[in-house]
């Protein structure tokens, strides 16, 4: 092996035409069943349908796939409320498809699709606040069943794993 060979290998690289990915499926049409759109008219994220699978872009990138498309819909109106919490006009328009899946899922729990889907995107809304609720504050730290037990005695712990 010469000296040269990876220099040579280096530039005959250079010169060979990119290649594009090769997406998985690409032979499946998708059609699109959640769309959510800025007041421009750009599609924000969207929920489509590919075979069987369920799948959610958000920003042209595909970042899910799922066999029930209805938590991905509870996330996109949850992103939609945010949107509008900050002033900004957004539209989510799904399709019957998926409307008729809500009101399947709604009824076997006794509840109406809109209470249904709420409630699903009120688990959002009560994660994102344990997440943004994290200030630092340790007022809570004597309710815990730890220090209620432990009153009294001194207890060795492990210093907690830092959160994000």
């Amino acid at each position: 092996m010469s000296r040269n060979s990876k220099a040579k290998r280096d530039q005959r690289k250079k010169k060979q035409p990119k290649r594009g990915f090769a997406r998985l499926n690409h032979d499946l049409p998708v059609s699109n069943h959640a769309v959510l759109q800025d007041e421009s008219g750009h599609v924000v994220a969207a929920i489509g349908l590919q075979g069987s699978e369920w799948l959610l872009s958000v920003g042209g990138q595909t970042m899910g796939n799922a066999d029930n498309p209805v938590p991905m819909l509870a996330m996109l109106k949850h992103l939609a409320n945010v949107q509008e919490k900050e002033g900004k006009t957004v539209t989510l328009d799904y399709s019957t498809q998926l409307q008729q899946m809500i009101d399947d899922l709604a009824a076997e729990e006794g509840k109406t699709a809109e209470e249904y889907l709420a409630a699903l995107v009120a688990e959002f809304e009560g994660s994102e606040d344990e997440a943004d609720g994290d200030s630092g504050d340790d007022a809570d730290a004597s309710e815990t069943p730890d220090a209620v037990a432990g009153e009294g005695q001194e207890q060795a712990s492990a210093p907690a794993p830092k959160q994000d």
